[in-house]
């Protein structure tokens, strides 16, 4: 199975999916009390790794087989002499098959094993073995008590493969979720983890194969892969004979009034990131601007849409919609740009204008839509984006016939024959204006240089992510301009301009 350099893998999968490689396991030969062993083992080896003095532990256990996996901890940590208690949240008579065997090998092995009431004192280090991966509906009394309790308690939280409430196919929290510190999650990943609200809840994350047989694991499809250095696109080195017109002709449409800084980071991005040549056609009070700031941007000022077909014509890849505006200026530009048949990048208030129905999607288009921007591409709330962000950026790919990338939080690529790509890179100080703009110049640099829409879109968004990401450890106050020399620098380590 890929990995990364975190030693996590790279595929992605929904519940059900793991569910699958559980059973086919089984059928190939590893009973299933094994498996919950193995992964108990796992689980209690992580635990002593983060919190090797604690000296007690409190799991708190449901039903199915998390649970099971929750009572042979307790086993384990009883074994070296901890003090140890299992609180049963529901009736441990319940319980069935593998996990029944479970809870009745931590009795033997002297685990006090509890019923769960709101009274109930816990202590030492929580293992969280409530709900597991099944759970889609609301989490229901008294598992959410027993949530709440968890969370208010300040105490070390390890989660058993899923923290529990926490939708193991989208990330989205189901009405209550544990804080873990720590989860260790087992077979696959769960594309739960790194979506939605999934990585503030996980907390650290380990990885446990349980001993799969990595060709059984391999023939199950993922839903997505994560982006990792290791596994992204390339570009190829540069021949020492290379000229600026063998790096694409990049030209950036926009820059209204008042708006002119958003379409120079475009233009700057995509100068950096390698583009033979880069041309500004923005609003003609923004030339002696972009002049000064940026003298190797060819800039022209725009006044109207004739002026604009020949500059588009001399363009290898346009890059449309950072301060574009909505106002007649923007449209006339952007109906130029949606009638040539030029590989494009669109972002901001061109995917406003989109939604509105202004144009309609040429081909060869990657879209970068925020949450905000998707709804209303969509026709939905943001709410019910963020809520299956995987569904939306298929969605949003699969309507406009174009590479969609859903920025936030565990941005996503998505392409319009079913591909998916999350990075699961990035930092909050990224919270901030004009980084889209970044990355849209970077996304049409990329294309400049001979990557496909969804190739260039992977690289720029893992780049991005990355350089915030440095960034961001020096705290808040990051410039969307200070990505740009650092995804030079990233760049050029990932794909080296001299072979």
């Amino acid at each position: 199975m890929p990995t990364s350099a975190d030693d996590l893998p790279l595929p992605l999968y929904s519940a059900a999916q793991v569910r699958e490689l559980d059973a086919r396991l089984i059928a190939a030969g590893t009973p299933g009390f094994e498996l919950m062993q193995r992964a108990a083992h796992a689980s209690w080896r992580a635990l002593r790794q983060r919190w090797p003095e604690a000296g007690a532990l409190t799991v708190l256990a449901g039903h199915g087989n998390n649970a099971g996996d929750g009572y042979l901890v307790a086993a384990l940590a009883q074994r070296a002499g901890w003090r140890v208690q299992v609180l049963a949240v529901g009736d441990p008579g319940r319980l069935a098959g593998d996990a029944a065997a479970a809870h009745a090998e931590a009795r033997q092995a002297g685990v006090a094993v509890r019923p769960w009431s709101e009274c109930a004192v816990l202590e030492g280090v929580l293992v969280d073995a409530l709900l597991g991966t099944g759970l889609t509906g609301a989490v229901r009394e008294p598992f959410a008590q027993a949530i709440r309790q968890v969370n208010a308690s300040g105490l070390p939280v390890l989660a058993i493969d899923i923290p529990s409430g926490l939708c193991a196919d989208t990330g989205r929290e189901l009405g209550v979720a544990v804080r873990a510190d720590l989860t260790v999650t087992f077979i696959g990943l769960k594309f739960g983890l790194f979506s939605g609200v999934g990585p503030e809840r996980v907390g650290a994350l380990r990885f446990a194969d349980l001993q799969a047989d990595p060709a059984l694991v391999a023939e199950q499809p993922a839903k997505a892969w994560r982006l990792a250095g290791d596994a992204l696109p390339r570009l190829a080195a540069r021949p020492r004979c290379a000229h600026k017109g063998q790096f694409g002709h990049l030209l950036v449409i926009g820059g209204d009034r008042g708006l002119g800084g958003a379409a120079l980071l475009s233009a700057q991005s995509a100068l950096r990131a390698g583009a033979g040549l880069v041309s500004l056609a923005t609003r003609e009070e923004h030339v002696s601007a972009a002049l000064a700031r940026l003298p190797e941007v060819m800039v022209q000022g725009v006044a109207s849409t004739y002026q604009l077909p020949g500059l588009v014509a001399r363009a290898d890849v346009l890059v449309v919609g950072p301060g574009l505006g909505q106002a007649a200026w923007g449209r006339s530009l952007l109906s130029v740009a949606a009638a040539s048949d030029r590989a494009q990048v669109w972002d901001a208030d061109a995917l406003n204008l989109l939604a509105a129905g202004e144009v309609k999607a040429p081909a060869e288009l990657v879209i970068t839509p925020h949450p905000g921007e998707a709804a209303r591409l969509l026709g939905c709330s943001s709410a019910e984006v963020q809520a299956d962000r995987a569904a939306a950026a298929l969605a949003l790919a699969e309507r406009y016939r174009a590479v969609a990338v859903l920025k936030g939080a565990g941005s996503l690529v998505a392409a319009p024959d079913g591909r998916l790509a999350l990075c699961d890179r990035g930092h909050p100080a990224m919270a901030g204006a004009g980084l889209g703009d970044v990355l849209a110049g970077l996304i049409g640099a990329l294309r400049a240089q001979g990557l496909d829409g969804y190739a260039a879109a992977c690289l720029a968004v893992w780049l991005h992510a990355s350089a915030g990401e440095r960034l961001g450890a020096q705290g808040r106050g990051l410039a969307a301009s200070d990505l740009i020399p650092v995804i030079r620098e990233l760049l050029e380590a990932h794909s080296p301009c001299l072979a």
